[in-house]
């Protein structure tokens, strides 16, 4: 019996915000247009509606192409469980660690076109997301049936959403907050959590469908 779709779309909401939330080039320019209020909404539209492709391109993709064997879902599984395992120790190296975040709010203001541009190019030309969107998303999602990867894949884009307008447009009251490393400390270890969870539940699902 499958699990129900808003167990499934919260899974998928789960899944994308643990992984969008890690320092990457994507999320400094978010956060730097945002402080520096260079067209927030657009930045956080743009952003959005390419992880919103790729998460698409995952799901109905990979996962569809993986759905009718059972074989490659649970190996997928696996293959997705290990990368969460990895991704939530790196997390938690970060979260010992402590990193922080610079911001020039100096920069010149750039049009609307650079704008465009450039948020394409972080979120488009960064195989970070598209490892995560397209391979890992994807590759979990394959497991599901269609109703359940369309709840999944709605869940990861609302992620995607939720995060990306508040991270822009509350990005000059974030700032102060993330330039100090306390705070990305708190953000991994959450992250370092969630991931972990994640991938036990994606590994004893991926395990019952190659032994099944």
């Amino acid at each position: 019996m499958s699990d129900p779709l808003e167990l499934v779309f919260v899974r998928g909401f789960a899944l994308s915000a643990g992984l969008i939330v890690a320092i990457g080039a994507q999320n400094v320019f978010v956060l730097t247009q945002g402080a520096r209020r260079h067209r927030p909404w657009l930045v956080a539209a743009v952003c959005t509606a390419c992880d919103a492709l790729l998460i698409a391109a995952g799901v109905g993709g990979v996962g569809a192409l993986a759905s009718g064997s059972p074989a490659v879902s649970g190996a997928l599984g696996l293959a997705g469980a290990a990368f969460l395992a990895v991704y939530g120790l790196r997390a938690l190296k970060s979260a010992l660690l402590g990193q922080s975040m610079g911001l020039d709010e100096s920069a010149e203001r750039p049009s609307a076109r650079d704008i465009v541009f450039m948020a394409l190019g972080v979120s488009l030309l960064n195989p970070h997301a598209l490892l995560d969107t397209v391979v890992l998303i994807g590759g979990l999602a394959s497991r599901l049936d269609a109703g359940s990867r369309l709840a999944f894949g709605l869940g990861a884009v609302s992620a995607s959403a939720c995060w990306f307008f508040s991270l822009s447009l509350g990005g000059r009251a974030l700032a102060p907050v993330l330039r100090r490393p306390a705070a990305w400390r708190v953000l991994d270890a959450l992250v370092c959590l969630t991931m972990w969870g994640l991938a036990a539940g994606v590994g004893r699902e991926a395990m019952a469908a190659l032994v099944g």
